[in-house]
């Protein structure tokens, strides 16, 4: 069978990298998904999905069988902006075609993976399998602003809580069980203004924070971590301060830190390390856990904390199996296995709800974010292919 899903698949090629080309020519930043969330509905409708919705916050989900084993295939539709247009050579919305390669913002992270995973359910319909599974294609919004909120509402309110979660962010058609967790950290010093021409009649927040900003530095050469995912690291993204005037003391200075997590690391440690600086201690520093409470484009606003935390699937796991399997029948060779640098939705999936999540997705992750982002037309057919066999591989190993 997964010889007429390959075929099945290369047949397909044209409107898969149509349906791509159309989600492309979308723009969709986080919270402005609403126009691409109604493309990716007609696509799923004539692809023949049994039940297609879009929930409160805006995420879409379509439904194929209604097997008792419930697997999910999750792909963000949301994309950062383009940045300076200059750095562009092709216009980021047209979706450019040349030499078997799509162009575009969202080519490969990850407007490739939703094509191919709608497709994959399209196969499936198509060729008319069955088996004892319920299949969701989820295209989940807001994921570049909080990766892992939607999947949050999505198990917390709409109650749907799948065995398993393949999470289709690129990764070279390689097979990935996990990656760091992250936080969003704001650190803050409080100051005296005072005018700027007699500094020493109050307390400079900056200065304060001077030395805060070096141990930070030193404390990421001294974060573990194990050796499949990492090491843990801590940068700081961003510095500002406010004054009365450009003519006084600065009376208050912020930090913001970009904490990735190892395996090792959880919320209250990252925090307890930051706090235990001595510079910290000696300023008398605040440390705070960010918080997220952006409206969705249908306008609700899901609260959470910017804590994202690491997953890691272990080996032996009959997804891992499954998703082997299934490459090595389609393709004839066994697939790289390996793990994302960044982060997903798996933050909330596995790291908060400890459903089990798979990685595999075309494209390559080098591309994500940059004014070169592009995806091979034959990423997109063979993860199309993979998508419709899967489901079968998995259940065959969970049995």
């Amino acid at each position: 069978m997964y010889t007429k899903i390959l075929k099945a698949a290369q047949d397909n090629e044209r409107s898969v990298a149509k349906f791509l080309r159309d989600l492309i020519a979308i723009k969709s930043l986080s919270s402005q998904e609403e126009q691409v969330i109604h493309r990716i509905r007609r696509e799923m409708e004539e692809c023949g999905f049994d039940e297609v919705t879009i929930d409160p916050m805006g995420n879409i989900l379509g439904r194929i069988g209604n097997g008792k084993r419930i697997i999910a295939l999750d792909a963000h539709v949301d994309t950062v902006d383009v940045g300076n247009p200059e750095n562009w050579t092709v216009d980021p919305f047209q979706g450019a075609e040349k030499d078997g390669i799509i162009y575009g913002r969202g080519a490969c992270d990850m407007k490739g993976a939703l094509a191919s995973i709608v497709h994959g359910g399209k196969l499936i319909k198509q060729l008319g399998l069955q088996d004892d599974f319920t299949l969701y294609v989820v295209g989940s919004v807001q994921e570049e602003d909080c990766d892992g909120l939607c999947w949050q509402y999505i198990i917390n309110e709409d109650k749907l809580r799948p065995e398993l979660v393949v999470i289709a962010e690129p990764t070279n058609l390689a097979i990935y069980r996990g990656h760091r967790g992250r936080m969003e950290i704001e650190v803050r010093t409080k100051g005296i203004s005072c005018h700027g021409s007699a500094p020493e009649r109050g307390v400079n927040a900056v200065y304060k924070m001077a030395p805060i900003v070096q141990e930070i530095e030193q404390l990421n050469e001294r974060l573990t971590g194990e050796p499949f995912l990492g090491k843990g690291t801590v940068t700081i993204a961003e510095i500002r301060s406010t004054s009365p005037s450009l003519c006084a003391v600065a009376d208050s200075a912020a930090i913001h830190l970009d904490r990735r997590l190892a395996a090792t690391d959880t919320m209250e440690s990252a925090v307890q390390e930051i706090q235990s600086l001595p510079s910290v201690k000696k300023g008398e520093a605040e440390v705070v856990v960010l918080d997220y409470a952006v409206p969705s484009w249908r306008g609700l606003v899901y609260p959470t904390k910017k804590y994202y935390p690491t997953w890691l699937l272990p080996e032996n796991h009959p997804a891992l199996a499954g998703g082997v399997k299934a490459y090595q029948q389609l393709f004839g060779s066994a697939p790289a296995v390996g793990r994302w640098v960044f982060s997903t939705n798996g933050v909330a999936v596995m790291g908060m709800h400890g459903i089990p999540c798979i990685g595999f997705g075309p494209g390559n992750e080098v591309y994500a974010h940059m004014a070169t982002e592009h995806i091979p037309v034959e990423h997109l057919v063979r993860a199309s292919a993979w998508y419709a066999w899967f489901p079968f591989a998995y259940c065959d190993q969970a049995r």
